[in-house]
């Protein structure tokens, strides 16, 4: 399971919780993925929305601008799942390796 991998794993995580904000996606990645780019996490989402895993929508204005929001889809769950038990089984075969 490479980073890429890890991340969407994480997005479609935080997205199963509640409908999210493209910014806040990324403020909460960037505290465990520091050195991961704007544009990769933002490239990322673009890609999920275009494999039908999530959907985006305007939010609702207040002073700012219209904030693009993430909802996770039945595929997005299905995803998710997947990509779950691919890392279960990558961390299980590497605590067997005694790789902690």
């Amino acid at each position: 399971m490479l980073k890429k991998d890890l991340l969407e794993l994480c997005l479609l995580q935080l997205l199963a919780g509640e409908d999210q904000y493209g910014y806040e996606l990324l403020r909460r990645l960037h505290s465990g993925f520091p050195d991961t780019q704007e544009s990769a996490i933002y490239a990322l989402l673009r890609g999920l929305c275009k494999a039908g895993c999530t959907q985006d929508y305007q939010g609702e204005t207040s002073s700012g601008p219209a904030r693009k929001y993430y909802r996770l889809t039945q595929a997005g769950s299905d995803r998710r799942a997947a990509l779950l038990s691919q890392w279960r089984a990558l961390k299980q075969t590497l605590e067997e390796l005694g790789v902690e």
